[in-house]
């Protein structure tokens, strides 16, 4: 008596087969990535100190916002001597406050992984405020935006990293 040839048994290759050998694997490698992307993001903060063109800028986190200070000036005194203040201040009482140390960005939120928006600059050469946002890609400069309303409306300036 011959044996009987076994053959072997598989469930046939459906289309849910397919979908399901090509998703799992894929949703796996994408759980593993996303904090790395995540981690990368916060990789290219802004926060440190930044060169524009008097002034040296701290940019710090507050809460989960950036803020900004004036950390140094070129030029501390005016010309007759006296240390700089903040006198185009649309408020006479807070004309007197050294413009070191002035916190002159406020609020500004996360957009995407180079982009911040959403927050206020303060110019003291002038007394005004405006919206501003920050554009960084990790390396050495800074696109700072303040503007009106819209941001059609503005001025760019890029910043470069202080040492």
């Amino acid at each position: 008596m011959q044996k009987a040839k076994r053959k072997k048994m598989t469930a046939p290759m459906t289309t849910r087969n397919r979908k399901t050998v090509i998703i799992y694997p894929l949703l796996i490698l994408f759980a593993i990535t996303a904090p790395l992307g995540i981690w990368a993001a916060e990789g290219a903060s802004p926060v440190g100190l930044w060169k524009n063109e008097d002034a040296k800028i701290e940019i710090f986190k507050d809460g989960g916002k950036l803020d900004g200070k004036i950390a140094a000036l070129d030029e501390k005194y005016t010309q007759d001597g006296q240390k700089k203040t903040d006198i185009h201040n649309p408020d006479p009482a807070q004309r007197e406050r050294p413009l070191i140390g002035l916190v002159v960005m406020k609020g500004i939120s996360p957009d995407s992984p180079s982009k911040w928006d959403g927050g206020t600059a303060y110019d003291p050469k002038t007394g005004n405020t405006y919206s501003v946002s920050l554009e960084y890609d990790g390396g050495n400069t800074l696109k700072v935006r303040g503007y009106l309303p819209i941001s059609l409306i503005g001025r760019t300036e890029v910043w470069t990293r202080a040492e």
